[in-house]
């Protein structure tokens, strides 16, 4: 039976089929068991299931990992709201709306200081909104949730983040260290694909 909830937008699709077909780390899995057994008590106690993704600037690795994180619940049927920030506001970095972009996403913009994103997976459902925001900005409207710590530097220098409930460990290599470089664009569409690959085994293992 196919388990898609959403019908993804075609170029999307391709990608998220790529992304599963990768070998995720056993070390990784076990990194991501945490969170799987966090969503999966919030889903079986009836509860809201909120997953805050953050990083310093939240400019790349939480923008991924919100947007991959919430295409991957809707495809599975898992009513989570995933949202992302960081401990200083720049903005969603260009580079990584670009990879976006390649993955297969329909991308529109809305203004030009720290611009608003509107992200969207499918014709169907609503834009996931992408801008760069302290995490307890008002549209992270939780106030009970999950911090899924996506960098080192995050999660060493924020000792207490108020509201949550756990906090989880998935940190991932910045691909910033390839801007200016041949490298930049393959590196950020990797970072991505890692992070869709993780996400969507995290989403896979939720029994509904």
């Amino acid at each position: 039976m196919n388990p898609t909830h959403v019908d993804l937008l075609p170029g999307l699709a391709s990608t998220v089929e790529k992304a599963r077909s990768l070998t995720i780390p056993k070390e990784r899995k076990e990194s991501l068991q945490v969170l799987i057994a966090y969503i999966q008590s919030k889903l079986d106690s009836g509860e809201e299931i909120n997953l805050n993704f953050i990083c310093t600037h939240n400019s790349r690795r939480s923008q991924f990992s919100q947007i991959w994180a919430q295409t991957a619940a809707d495809y599975f049927g898992v009513p989570a709201d995933c949202y992302s920030g960081g401990v200083e506001v720049t903005e969603f970095n260009e580079r990584a709306v670009e990879s976006i972009k390649r993955s297969g996403f329909r991308v529109t913009k809305k203004g030009s200081e720290n611009p608003v994103y509107f992200i969207f997976h499918s014709d169907d459902a609503e834009p996931i909104s992408a801008f760069s925001k302290l995490f307890d900005d008002p549209i992270n409207k939780a106030q009970r949730f999950a911090a899924v710590m996506t960098c080192a530097h995050a999660d060493e220098n924020c000792p207490v983040i108020p509201g949550t409930e756990n906090r989880i460990p998935v940190r991932y290599e910045d691909p910033k260290k390839f801007d200016g470089t041949p490298e930049e664009a393959n590196r950020y569409d990797e970072r991505s694909l890692q992070i869709a690959s993780e996400m969507f085994y995290v989403f896979s293992r939720i029994n509904l």
